[in-house]
């Protein structure tokens, strides 16, 4: 990695990109390198100057962020998001983000971040080419639909994911539950292998969260999760190396 990182700020508000540019104008590690006030201008301005991190307004006249992001399915930049609400009424997609920021804007949490990303940025190898998506950390933040709004989570925050039919039940740690139209699989080579480890053919927790094992009869068990009322099965097959895990 070489330091500072070029960023491009794209919100569709001037005074919003002038506070932005001047809090990252005393970073090392972040060079301002050109703004864009649409989905247009910012799909020039990444042609032209190959940024390598994007400080992204969600909403905006027309087409938002995630329109942008929907439209550069092979991204070589990171992107950290700049919203004024925490929850939106978008249509539903996970987007693997570094941050994300409210506004308006606080330089420490500005700082926070930065730091989150060259942290990322010294520890990981040089991006994949093509369409496979990275690996997701724990910090990463995930944006995820919840009936008819739409809300940024952690990965930390994930207690337990389980089939659902078509779809995957994403459980957080306030409770709420969430579909994803991902299968399992996806989520089980995306999701950091130190925190999440799969049960079962239908399930994968995340390690943080169990509070207990209890093993079957038939050699396979219950996996009691903090903040789940019933237990989630272990499979016999997924039961030793889950074992192994703690120990």
């Amino acid at each position: 990695m070489t330091l500072p990182l070029r960023a491009l700020l794209v919100d569709d508000e001037r005074l919003a990109r002038v506070e932005l540019r001047e809090m990252l104008s005393s970073s090392p590690h972040v060079k301002v390198v050109g703004e864009a006030d649409s989905v247009k201008s910012a799909l020039e301005r990444i042609e032209e100057l190959r940024p390598e991190l994007l400080f992204l307004d969600v909403q905006m006249p027309g087409e938002g962020g995630f329109e942008l992001l929907a439209r550069l399915p092979e991204r070589p930049f990171q992107v950290i998001f700049v919203t004024a609400h925490d929850t939106h009424a978008l249509r539903a997609f996970e987007v693997n983000a570094l941050d994300y920021l409210l506004k308006p804007v606080h330089p420490d949490r500005l700082a926070r971040a930065v730091e989150r990303l060259v942290e990322r940025e010294q520890g990981k190898p040089a991006p994949a080419q093509g369409p496979t998506r990275q690996k997701l950390t724990e910090a990463d933040v995930l944006f995820l639909e919840n009936g008819a709004k739409s809300r940024f989570v952690r990965v930390e925050q994930l207690v337990c994911l389980r089939g659902a039919g078509d779809y995957v039940e994403l459980v957080t740690a306030d409770g709420q539950c969430t579909l994803s139209p991902r299968p399992l699989k996806e989520w089980e080579l995306r999701l950091p292998e130190r925190t999440f480890a799969r049960i079962h053919r239908s399930a994968l927790v995340n390690l943080t969260y169990v509070e207990r094992v209890d093993r079957g009869l038939s050699g396979g068990g219950d996996v009691y999760l903090r903040g789940l009322e019933a237990p989630l099965p272990l499979s016999r097959s997924h039961a030793s190396a889950l074992r192994e895990r703690f120990g």
